[in-house]
């Protein structure tokens, strides 16, 4: 009875012994499938991050490869830009030129009409028409008698009235003709000249002078009375005038 008491006792402890183990490695059991599913699951969120950042480096990679395509396009552009601007610039210097070279044509051509083309002058009063030519000669030829060359001007003024017989410079032509001859002591030809231009122009402002300058080529050739009767021409046509006062004295001393 004992006996089988003491064995009843064994039995629940021993029983008690094993339940008392199996709480803990249940426990154990449990923390561990926690901690793999953890694990798993950390495992698993690893993979989808690694699989993200794959997918963002794909996507920086491709942004970089478009940044650099970009780029590359950025600078053919600008070398385009740089071709056409430089081509621009190129062109507005050319048509800048052309402009200049056009302006300067034009120019020429206008100096070149004008040249031909009558000019209006004036001489002692007298207003008309002349070529550039017909002026370019009468000055050259009234430059030589004021520079002192007789010879010259008197060449110079009868070949102008031969090439200009209708010329309104025809009548100072005459006049200063007269001057050069009598500067060269010629002064037949000098009355010759004086007389064409009275005759010619009787109104003209240097009648008076060409009279005395008359008188006085007849004193130097001893044509006393040829002097007398001029002067008192011009005495009675023109006695208001310089010529007149001047001729007052130049009778008074004729003899």
């Amino acid at each position: 009875m004992i006996c089988a008491r003491i064995a009843a006792a064994v039995l629940l402890l021993h029983a008690a012994s094993a339940q008392a183990q199996l709480f803990p490695d249940n426990e154990a059991r449990k923390a561990v499938l926690e901690l793999r599913a953890a694990d798993e699951a950390q495992g698993k969120r690893l993979t989808e991050l690694a699989a993200t950042n794959k997918e963002l480096l794909d996507q920086v990679q491709q942004l970089r490869r478009s940044l650099l395509d970009l780029n590359n396009q950025l600078e053919v552009l600008r070398a385009d830009l740089a071709r056409q601007r430089g081509a621009n610039e190129q062109l507005a210097r050319d048509v800048a030129d052309v402009q200049r070279r056009q302006k300067d044509i034009a120019q020429g051509v206008d100096d070149r009409i004008r040249k031909l083309e009558p000019q209006k002058v004036a001489v002692d009063g007298k207003e008309f028409l002349a070529d550039a030519d017909e002026k370019r000669q009468y000055d050259e030829a009234f430059a030589l008698i004021r520079s002192g060359d007789f010879g010259g001007a008197v060449t110079a003024f009868n070949n102008f009235s031969r090439r200009y017989p209708a010329s309104g410079y025809l009548d100072s032509v005459r006049f200063w003709a007269g001057n050069a001859h009598y500067g060269k002591r010629e002064y037949k030809e000098a009355i010759a000249s004086f007389r064409a231009f009275v005759a010619a122009a009787p109104d003209h402002s240097r009648v008076p002078e060409a009279l005395l300058a008359v008188a006085n080529c007849q004193a130097e050739m001893k044509d006393t009375k040829g002097a007398r009767v001029t002067l008192a021409d011009l005495l009675k046509r023109f006695p208001q005038s310089e010529a007149a006062q001047a001729g007052k004295e130049r009778l008074a001393a004729l003899k």
